[in-house]
């Protein structure tokens, strides 16, 4: 037993002391063998009398178990405290550490977004490269709807930036979002990748192309050359077998004559003027009927008419006179066309003109006195 039992007992009042009692005598006899219960009968209880000691001790326990209990409560209420500000510590550092993990992801999905705009800045140049019509537009419809999605993820990016989290469940949202936002930026840069692969495929074809033209229009320019060079040689052909069908003249010379054919020597008194000439031998050109036509011009300028008119290079001249002849291939010499004259002429130079099949056979000038 402790002090403090101890003191609880001294403190109890002292009892006087009790006389024996006859009831443990004549307990003591009835328990013997043969003797009599009616002596329990007659007002006298048999159970023992209480004992102060006990009841004290009773006492001490039941204070010691109340005061045991109280500290257990209070222990028990201490660690409840204790664990709930650790709790809270917890979250705290928790929270803390979601906020930094946020912090961090928020950053990484910032430089996704930045290698998402400069890669896609990248396509702007080569994408205007392409010159097919109807590449171009497909690749333009691809290009405008990236540039919409990126400037979504843009705006998504902003909100959860200005988004700051609280609590441990928001930064995990937060941080949840993030990493869906980054799944999608990963997404449309794998686009783009493609994007970009399929421009430089397209400007590696036309490339490709442009090289082919390039070549393709050294050779049409060869033989453009060619055909220009061919063509020339064949106008010159053409203008030697032209030339070579046209008729010749030799020996052209002209004369006055008077009225009765002989020659006259005065321009002023002539009444005819003869033209003579050879046409040699040419086998180029086409045999047949040839009219020949003559032109005279006067030391004034003036055509002395009267021959009709023929077609030269698409228009029509007057002539002075004209003749037919057969031509065979062979030579044909001593041919002469006259002119009558019938108006006065003047001393000067005249010019002398023969033509056939569209050809200007010759042009002579002559003094005549």
């Amino acid at each position: 037993m402790d002090n403090n039992s101890h003191f609880l007992i001294d403190d109890e009042p002292e009892e006087a002391p009790r006389k024996p009692s006859t009831l443990n005598l004549n307990k003591d006899a009835g328990s013997r063998p043969g003797s009599s219960s009616t002596g329990s009968r007659g007002g006298y209880s048999s159970a023992p009398a209480p004992q102060p000691g006990r009841d004290n001790t009773r006492i001490v326990l039941v204070v010691i178990i109340c005061v045991l209990a109280a500290a257990l409560i209070g222990c028990g209420i201490w660690f409840m405290m204790a664990n709930k500000q650790q709790d809270e510590q917890i979250a705290t550092i928790q929270a803390e550490k979601e906020a930094v993990e946020v912090s961090y992801q928020e950053d990484l999905a910032k430089q996704d977004m930045e290698t998402l705009e400069n890669e896609f800045a990248g396509i702007e140049s080569p994408r205007t490269m392409v010159v097919n019509d109807e590449v171009k537009k497909r690749l333009t419809e691809k290009y405008d709807a990236a540039k919409l999605e990126i400037e979504r993820l843009q705006k998504r990016l902003r909100e959860l930036s200005d988004r700051k989290p609280t609590t441990q469940a928001q930064a995990q949202q937060n941080s949840a979002e993030i990493g869906e936002l980054r799944g999608q930026i990963a997404t449309l840069r794998a686009l783009l990748k493609h994007y970009v692969e399929e421009i430089n495929r397209l400007n590696e074809e036309n490339q490709v192309l442009r090289t082919q033209n390039e070549t393709l229009s050294v050779v049409n320019q060869r033989l453009t050359s060619r055909v220009e060079e061919t063509s020339r040689e064949n106008a010159t052909l053409n203008e030697r077998m032209t030339l070579a069908e046209k008729l010749n003249v030799t020996g052209v010379n002209i004369h006055a004559l008077n009225a009765k054919g002989k020659n006259e020597k005065k321009i002023e008194k002539a009444k005819r003027l003869s033209v003579s000439f050879t046409i040699p031998q040419n086998n180029s050109t086409p045999v047949g009927e040839k009219v020949i036509f003559m032109r005279i011009t006067t030391p004034e300028g003036q055509l002395l008419g009267g021959g009709g008119s023929f077609s030269f290079e698409g228009g029509s001249l007057a002539a002075s006179a004209r003749k037919t002849i057969e031509y065979g291939g062979q030579e044909i010499g001593g041919i002469t066309i006259y002119y009558d004259v019938r108006q006065a002429l003047n001393p000067g130079t005249y010019t002398v003109e023969l033509f056939c099949d569209n050809y200007r056979l010759c042009s002579r000038s002559f003094n005549l006195n």
